[in-house]
């Protein structure tokens, strides 16, 4: 009972105190929370900025650390900061007088996060020089700060996290084989906003929590208010491009403006047209704009006896049902007018939106 409570304190920890309701999402919260406390080798973190990366990593040490299995301390850099002859001197430290403007030694970061964590975001940015560099840190632990010849220790913990495809990096030659062999060991992709739409309402109670301390007051949705902006929030209109940035400085606008502490629905309203402002000129992946080629889902026999006007209709439904989370999310996008006047709707049971899927 002891363990079982033990880990679930810890994964209530990672999860901030946030309860997600994405299966997938709480099965690899669950995974990291193993591994995190079992293991030292490199981690790596993917998926689009703002998707919280950052914040799991620090986590991830604090957990470590309560735990006593590091003693010193979390540092953290953003690799697109690290430009030009300065990168190496960043990271690994320099000697005094090494280059021009060196007029005092340098630790370095790696040093820094000596028996502690280093968390290199955007890691795909780094040149091939610094990568190169970074894994023989990383392999043995032991590197030459620049124009030094003397090398020095450090034993950290690298986490590293990217929104790129490293993959795809690896074969155009802009990142090391051998570096992404060696801190892919363990490698958790952390989905977008969008693609965890159960998430959303969990996050705006812990959102209004968080601004309530910050203001100093509690403030609250009224009912009708709350379920029009988790319509907005859960439908394909929101592209939360931002992710949880967006959603945090969209809950930050309507706790700032709440009068006496209620938002109500003209203060959702005016902030679902600020964020359909600001996302006005995203083009989504799988939009209904993309061209879809039934050719390659239909026989070719099939396609020559239909009529140019199904064949046109059924390319923009499969075209809306790709762009979809679900098929009742394709169904409301397609029926958004009929459906209101149905006494029961049932979105997922709709006719061509089935037989698109299918």
């Amino acid at each position: 009972q002891r363990f079982a409570q033990a880990q679930r304190d810890a994964l209530d920890f990672l999860k901030s105190g946030i309860a997600p309701r994405n299966p997938a999402f709480n099965a690899l919260i669950e995974e990291i929370e193993r591994v995190a406390l079992r293991s030292k080798a490199p981690i790596l973190l993917t998926g689009p900025t703002g998707a919280g990366k950052s914040h799991l990593a620090r986590r991830m040490y604090e957990l470590k650390k309560s735990r006593h299995q590091v003693a010193g301390d979390f540092v953290e850099v953003n690799c697109a900061t690290l430009q030009g002859d300065g990168a190496a001197s960043a990271l690994f430290g320099h000697q005094k007088g090494a280059f021009t403007g060196a007029a005092t030694a340098r630790a370095g970061l790696l040093r820094m996060a000596h028996q502690g964590v280093l968390f290199l975001d955007e890691i795909g940015e780094l040149g091939l020089d610094e990568q190169a560099m970074l894994l023989k840190a990383v392999e043995e632990k032991r590197f030459y700060p620049v124009g030094s010849d003397r090398e020095v220790q450090s034993d950290f913990q690298l986490i590293a996290g990217t929104h790129r495809d490293l993959r795809a990096d690896v074969r155009a030659g802009r990142f090391r084989e051998d570096l992404f062999a060696r801190i892919n060991l363990w490698s958790y992709h952390l989905p977008g906003l969008a693609q965890r739409p159960q998430d959303i309402e969990p996050n705006i109670d812990h959102l209004l929590v968080r601004s309530a301390a910050e203001l100093g007051r509690s403030v609250r949705f009224n009912a009708e208010a709350k379920a029009l902006y988790l319509r907005f929030a859960q439908s394909h209109e929101a592209h939360w491009r931002g992710n949880f940035r967006d959603l945090a400085a969209s809950v930050t606008r309507l706790c700032t403006l709440a009068e006496g502490g209620r938002i109500g629905t003209p203060l959702v309203e005016a902030e679902m047209q600020r964020l359909r402002w600001l996302w006005q000129d995203d083009a989504p992946a799988g939009s209904a704009t993309e061209a879809v080629d039934l050719a390659s889902l239909l026989p070719a026999k099939k396609l020559d006896t239909m009529d140019l006007f199904d064949r046109l209709q059924l390319e923009s439904v499969v075209a809306v049902c790709r762009s979809s989370r679900n098929l009742s999310e394709a169904g409301r996008t397609l029926f958004d007018r009929s459906r209101t006047q149905r006494s029961v709707v049932n979105d997922a049971g709709l006719g061509p939106c089935a037989l698109a899927a299918h």
